[in-house]
């Protein structure tokens, strides 16, 4: 069915007067808005634009690996998820767990298990770290 309206006119439009916006705001009432005038506070988001959202943040993690750690796709499929998982929560900050990352490079996987556990962020993040700590230490999830 087509639009009694010219779509293309009306993004347009609606983008000169709400602005488009990619960082979160408060709008002229106090509203925690994103995008073309998205009103956060009172709809947030749909489960599919959730899903949208955290697959282009995997890709933006599998991409951060792969230029600050190459070797990292050498680690098997789990130790892999373990990277994944602390790179997705951590951001740049992973590369300060030197002594981890040294660790998993070696395959040395006690070791890194042992280092995730020692720090600060496994005390912020609680049984997350425990798991992923089981499984850097055994290779299963």
């Amino acid at each position: 069915m087509t639009e009694p309206f010219d779509r293309a006119a009306l993004l347009a439009e609606l983008k000169r007067d709400e602005g488009e916006r990619f960082k979160p705001y408060f709008d002229t009432v106090g509203k925690i808005t994103i995008g073309v005038g998205r009103n956060l506070t009172d709809g947030g988001i749909s489960q599919s634009e959730c899903e949208i959202l955290l697959n282009n943040d995997i890709e933006n993690t599998l991409a951060w690996l792969d230029r600050s750690l190459p070797w990292w796709r050498t680690l098997d499929a789990v130790r892999q998820r373990v990277l994944i998982h602390m790179a997705f929560n951590l951001g740049g900050n992973l590369l300060t767990f030197r002594n981890t990352l040294s660790a998993m490079q070696r395959n040395d996987y006690a070791a890194a298990a042992n280092e995730m556990l020692a720090s600060k962020w496994a005390t912020q993040v609680g049984q997350r770290a425990l798991r992923l700590a089981n499984m850097m230490r055994t290779g299963i999830i």
